[in-house]
């Protein structure tokens, strides 16, 4: 692999343990006492720390360093996980993402980092320090402890030994015939001070053997707790003992520093190497191979005591009796069992599942537009032979290309939830910086769209959040004096409409005053103040360029920009973007986006000399229209369907292309048309029928053409335009009247 290509894959673990490490800090802000979620903000800071050292990024491990210490000793309970400490930690996770940013981007490794940034950095981690007590060491702490416990240990018996944080609690309890055997037991403690540092050790007799056997000088009734405290590991203390391992019972608990390095180790195992609960123990040394067989003969022993039918229903697990036993701490034995199942799940899914290149996949949906185009060719070649015998062939090979297409289709798609779960964050800040109270709430996130569609409407989805945050919602004290719940709430959701993808954005905050919007338009030029216009009319001026609400411009919004850019960046995915607002009660604002950009089925269609093709998932039906079917008035066209009246668009009027051969009095077709909640009526001259069509951008030269989407090449190799139905309505309510008279060519 070249360096460049690492980096890309540096970025790309980075930027996936950030975005977990967000979502944890998010889940710990409502329960501090999830442990999976501080365990995954550890993770993301020791990961990132890990790679970032492989590739000499020395600022970036400095600082995770610091932040993972931190929260180790969060996890171990000796720093309390308050609110002030998880907006820091936020704030740790912006500035890492900023680091990384700087130092990838950097010439070399060791160019000196952005003196701003690296002040920025110095103020986050004195303010740990502050907020979490990551400025006091873990040796002051645990020395203070051990001095507190050591005052008062209990001698009667050894399960009440002190339990210090950081110390190896060990419990030896010796054989009868220890003494006739040669072994003496303060050899041991000897032999174990020189590995580190005796803290405590307490002593007694054995008092039931003492009432049982009498007191006989030969035998040995002691039995020791001992508080230990070493740079060892559990099998090292084990081999301490290792010769007396017959004429003693030894119990070995590990001090919350090993237990978070163990935590550590069994998240890091490669999924391969994950097999039984006792052997991924005996891997990462939180278990000696002696205490594994003491438990497995536990567990023969039990089983043997229970019918054969029974034995394996009421088999206790080996963790169970390892807890039991003493050797091991409960917390260890639950994550080995989350490893051990989160293994087998990803060995699961990665047997259905393989990563995919996107650039291959998007240079595999080009090719089968190509195919799509070249299927519609044959079609026409074979119909201008006369050569009926292949139509059954060719109806076959546009079936398969079809199911290609679609299959191809959904590979790109991804699920809406992956990405609307960043607004949290969104909602979480503005609230912060504004005195809010907002809940975010999310539903339909495992609706799926192209992902090409997902990354180009975030922008837009954030200015609408934003908008729904510092505009919409009010301030708590508001909310009270006016009867709503101190905590408002914006609502996105999503799901699946006629070959669309729906997004609603909803909150229950003031609502758009629609009299002020006029005032605001007028006032800016926008509008005349003899001009009428409906209530839909007047909201719809907030996506009008340069026109806002605010009265005081903020770091959110004020200036005019937000809601244009949101309607340009709709308009341009060829989706459309409705409001609707009641004063008092609430905005929601609805975006409709097509489920995919590359390829769709259409509904071809001729007005005048050339043919257009209208997308089918927006075709309500066709009916037959005759010359006078329509009332015109105003230089606008109206047709009464049913008792509905519909707005209609002649598309040789619009684009001035009648065709002067065409017989007089010959019937024209009405396509009817939806856009959301609207409807309108295009009159064309030829139905022409159903057809898939690959979607080609146009240059340039007609970038500033409205009413068209884009273009698409028929089986005969003619080119058909692709209508912008949203822009053809907005046209056709007058609303657009400048740019229908350019887009006729008036």
């Amino acid at each position: 692999m070249s360096l460049d290509s690492a980096r890309q894959a540096f970025l790309a673990e980075v930027a996936e343990l950030l975005q977990s490490m967000e979502d944890a800090l998010l889940a710990l802000e409502d329960d501090p006492e999830d442990a999976e979620s501080l365990n995954a903000v550890f993770r993301a800071m020791h990961t990132i720390k890990g790679t970032g050292g492989v590739f000499g990024y020395d600022s970036i491990v400095d600082f995770t360093h610091t932040v993972e210490t931190l929260m180790d000793r969060v996890r171990s309970g000796q720093v309390p996980l308050t609110r002030p400490l998880i907006a820091t930690l936020f704030e740790c996770r912006d500035h890492t993402a900023r680091l990384v940013d700087t130092i990838v981007a950097a010439s070399t490794p060791d160019e000196p980092l952005d003196p701003e940034l690296a002040r920025a950095g110095e103020a986050l981690l004195a303010r740990l320090g502050h907020s979490g007590g990551a400025g006091v060491s873990p040796e002051s702490a645990s020395g203070s402890a051990a001095d507190a416990n050591a005052a008062s240990p209990s001698a009667s018996d050894t399960k009440y030994l002190p339990v210090v944080s950081d110390l190896w609690m060990i419990t030896l309890r010796f054989k009868r015939d220890t003494f006739r055997d040669g072994i003496d037991p303060l050899s041991f403690l000897r032999y174990l001070g020189s590995l580190g540092e005796l803290v405590h050790v307490t002593t007694q007799l054995d008092p039931e053997a003492l009432r049982e056997d009498g007191f006989d000088a030969e035998s040995c009734y002691l039995e020791f707790g001992l508080g230990f405290r070493g740079e060892v590991d559990k099998p090292t203390i084990a081999g301490v003992f290792e010769f007396a391992d017959q004429d003693c019972e030894i119990r070995i608990l590990e001090p919350d520093t090993a237990q978070s390095k163990y935590l550590d180790l069994l998240a890091a195992v490669p999924d391969d190497q994950v097999g039984w609960i006792g052997d991924l123990l005996l891997r990462i040394g939180a278990l000696t191979q002696g205490e594994l067989d003491r438990a497995l003969e536990t567990q023969a022993a039990e089983s043997s005591d229970v019918g054969e039918g029974e034995s394996e229903t009421r088999k206790r697990r080996v963790g169970e009796i390892l807890v039991e036993q003493g050797s091991i701490k409960p917390a260890v034995v639950e994550q080995a069992a989350r490893t051990q199942e989160a293994a087998r799940t990803r060995r699961q899914e990665e047997a259905h599942f393989i990563r995919v290149d996107a650039q291959r996949l998007g240079h595999l949906i080009d090719l089968i537009g190509e195919l799509v185009t070249s299927s519609a060719a044959i079609r026409v070649l074979v119909k201008r032979a006369g050569v009926e015998d292949m139509n059954e062939v060719i109806d076959g090979v546009e079936y398969l290309v079809s199911e290609i297409r679609d299959n191809a289709l959904q590979l790109r798609m991804v699920p809406i939830g992956d990405s609307l779960s960043r607004f949290k964050r969104v909602v979480r800040d503005t609230c912060r910086e504004l005195g809010k109270e907002i809940e975010l709430v999310i539903t339909g996130g495992e609706t799926e769209l192209d992902k090409t569609v997902v990354e180009k409407m975030i922008d837009p989805l954030t200015h609408l959040i934003r908008n729904a945050v510092d505009h919409g919602i009010e301030t708590p004290e508001v909310r009270r004096s006016r009867g709503k719940p101190a905590q408002g709430r914006v609502h996105i959701n999503a799901y699946h409409d006629s070959g669309h993808i729906v997004v609603e954005i909803a909150d229950d905050g003031a609502g758009l005053d629609a009299e002020r919007i006029r005032a605001k338009a007028e006032a800016a030029g926008l509008v005349k103040p003899d001009d009428v216009l409906t209530r839909e009319e007047t909201l719809r001026l907030i996506f009008a360029p340069g026109l806002s609400t605010k009265e005081q411009a903020t770091n959110l919004s004020g200036r005019g920009v937000g809601m244009d850019v949101v309607r340009r960046n709709i308009e341009a995915l060829r989706g459309t973007v409705e409001l609707d607002s009641r004063l008092g009660e609430g905005t929601q604002v609805t975006i409709v986006l097509p489920l995919t950009l590359a390829i769709i089925d259409g509904f071809l269609v001729g007005a005048g000399a050339d043919q257009y093709v209208i997308p089918l998932s927006q075709v309500a039906e066709c009916v037959e229209m005759g010359a006078a079917s329509g009332v015109k008035r105003h230089g606008e066209h109206y047709i009464n369907l049913r008792g509905e009246v519909l707005p209609f668009i002649r598309l040789t009027e619009l684009f001035e292309n009648a065709d002067p051969e065409r017989r007089a009095g010959r019937r024209e077709s009405l396509v009817v048309v939806r856009f959301g909640h609207h409807k309108m009526g295009l009159v064309v001259d030829t139905l022409l029928g159903e057809l898939q069509t690959v979607i080609k951008p146009l240059g340039k030269v007609f970038e500033r053409l409205r009413g068209v989407a884009g273009a698409t090449i028929l089986g005969t190799g003619d080119i058909a335009l692709i209508l912008d139905v949203a822009e053809l309505a907005a046209i056709a309510e007058g609303q657009r009247a400048v740019a229908g008279r350019r887009l006729a060519g008036a």
